[in-house]
């Protein structure tokens, strides 16, 4: 079942397009990989998707409802509280600790202080992060950062993690570390997956890998279950 889509999207930075008319459906539960090279529209397209940014025309749709037709403030809600981001340098806040990063998402939600912490505490052991719980993100590694901006993506249980470049700042083993954990939290959880990459290694974990070429998607036909 569909979950989330781009019918016919075009977006352009001032006079330069950098979609043009693309098309993509995600199934419920799916990892996708979106490749293309650089400039090609891929990250616009994963914005276009997440309702950070709205098309110039076309439609997107989750769960069957146009979120580019909806006002800022309800994608915003949007984005708290149904999906989740991973980005190529994680972006943690670094005036907070590591386990308060994890649980910016649920604080954002409203829930209770405790509640949060204790969700997100629980995400330390599961990626191998014991210890590192109090620690800025000035005192993490590259892989440390970029995983516990994994857990605060997915600390909420969203309905879509949407990755751009999650591996992009890491070396080759860190990265495969980092891909085989996502892929086994969205897993275990059904969370749908759409990630941005121009690694094939990286791509390699999605059950299906689109193209983007001067603003278009070449999308294969899916593979029936």
């Amino acid at each position: 079942m569909t979950i989330i889509e781009a019918k016919n999207v075009s977006f352009s930075f001032g006079e330069t397009p950098a979609l043009r008319g693309a098309s993509i459906a995600v199934d419920q539960g799916e990892i996708l990989a979106i490749m293309g090279p650089s400039g090609s529209g891929k990250s616009t397209l994963l914005h276009c998707l997440a309702g950070i940014l709205v098309p110039d025309s076309g439609e997107v749709l989750f769960g069957g409802a146009r979120i580019d037709a909806m006002p800022e403030t309800s994608r915003s809600s949007l984005r708290r509280d149904r999906f989740g981001f991973v980005f190529q340098f994680g972006q943690l806040v670094p005036e907070l600790t590591s386990v308060e990063n994890v649980a910016l998402p649920l604080l954002l939600s409203g829930v209770r202080r405790k509640q949060a912490l204790d969700k997100a505490y629980a995400w330390f052991e599961r990626l191998g992060l014991d210890g590192l719980e109090h620690r800025r993100s000035g005192e993490l590694s590259g892989g440390q950062a970029q995983r516990v901006a994994l857990a605060r993506g997915l600390v909420a249980g969203p309905e879509v993690l949407f990755a751009d470049e999650p591996t992009g700042a890491l070396d080759s083993l860190t990265g495969e570390q980092v891909m085989d954990l996502l892929v086994a939290a969205a897993r275990e959880q059904g969370t749908t997956v759409i990630l941005v990459t121009h690694e094939p290694r990286v791509a390699a974990y999605a059950d299906r890998e689109v193209i983007v070429r001067d603003g278009r998607v070449n999308a294969p036909d899916r593979i029936a279950s």
